[in-house]
């Protein structure tokens, strides 16, 4: 059984059981309970658990520091307990030593268990302080990993959006690129289109013309046709009067209203065409023989210059230079003599 004897300082100290009685000792609250009489008794600031778990706490220290044994492998020695309102950090520190009256015993044994947590590597009051230290860094590394998972995500999702942008940058440019070489190609088809058709119209144009020419040609090839129409013959080849400065007429009158229409009596080509004195507006055709064939007195000239055919429209009856009133003087010249135009017509099967 363990015995309590005094100390010298008036607390008791806890006396480990006999040799011939060992065992596995632990304190209890009722063991360890601080004497009850002149001195004073602090108040536990933490309770016994506290004070239990930093004694334990010594205890592993030192285990560890000896090395493991078990109970049967190391000699049985004396436990001496500190009282534990003498243990600074856990049931007051230093402020309680000082308030159970100063007694040099009091600092000692503070002193005493200050060294010994010093040597264990306790530190009192260190110990929440280190697990709150702990967590704290636990909870910032937590933190900072976290962060930089989102600025990895962040700066992922930038990548693809910016990845995105360019590719759809250039989906648009390649798009306007296509539209505008479709533009470009279906404008340079266009104009070919139009000068083909161009070329196309003038050609046709010129093979209709041609073709009208050779069916004029062939059609008047040895025909004649009356110069005009819708007339009246007022005057003949060598009739006398004062109206001619030669004394008589030296051509055929055909009166007709103003603007009616006058033609080529054969295929031929104009010559001449303009104002001529007392002829007023005259066209001279020559014909493929080389007889002239005048035209005088006209009111307009359709046609000043190149081939015609036998019944081309080449002027219009008018009453220009010497005239009494709207007719076509008519002469037909060979070698320079004027001949009978009646005569001349009728031999080439006109009924004039």
């Amino acid at each position: 059984m363990a015995s309590n004897s005094p100390a010298p300082d008036g607390t008791d100290v806890q006396e480990p059981p006999t040799a011939g009685a060992w065992g596995e000792w632990n304190p209890t609250e009722d063991s360890a309970r601080p004497p009850r009489g002149k001195h004073r008794v602090l108040k536990q600031r933490g309770g016994l658990a506290r004070s239990s778990t930093v004694l334990g706490v010594g205890v592993i220290a030192a285990v560890g520091a000896g090395g493991i044994a078990t109970a049967q492998d190391r000699p049985q020695m004396a436990i001496t307990l500190p009282s534990l309102s003498s243990l600074p950090g856990v049931l007051g520190g230093e402020d309680d030593a000082a308030t159970a009256g100063g007694s040099g015993t009091g600092a000692d044994t503070a002193s005493a268990a200050r060294a010994e947590a010093s040597r264990t590597g306790i530190i009192p009051r260190q110990a929440d302080r280190g697990a709150d230290a702990g967590e704290l860094l636990r909870s910032r590394i937590l933190q900072q990993a976290e962060s930089q998972q989102d600025a990895a995500a962040a700066q992922e999702r930038a990548e693809t959006e910016r990845a995105a942008q360019e590719a759809a940058a250039k989906e648009a440019r390649e798009a306007r690129e296509a539209q505008e070489t479709a533009r470009k190609a279906a404008e340079a088809a266009a104009a070919e289109q139009a000068a083909k058709e161009q070329r196309e119209a003038q050609e046709a144009k010129a093979a209709a013309e041609a073709k009208a020419a050779q069916e004029r040609a062939a059609k008047s090839a040895g025909k004649y046709a009356l110069p005009t129409s819708a007339y009246t013959l007022t005057s003949h080849y060598g009739d006398s009067g004062s109206m001619w400065s030669s004394g008589h007429h030296t051509g055929l009158d055909f009166a007709a209203p103003t603007g009616t229409p006058v033609k080529a009596v054969g295929a031929g080509t104009i010559t001449s065409a303009g104002w001529s004195g007392a002829y007023g507006y005259r066209i001279v055709l020559e014909l493929p023989d080389g007889t002239e064939v005048w035209y005088c007195h006209l009111s307009s000239m359709s046609v000043t210059g190149g081939p015609v055919a036998a019944g081309d429209t080449i002027g219009r009856v008018g009453a220009t230079g010497n005239v009494t009133g709207p007719h076509l003087h008519l002469e037909v010249r060979q070698g320079g003599a004027t001949v009978d135009p009646l005569a001349w017509l009728t031999a080439r099967g006109l009924n004039v």
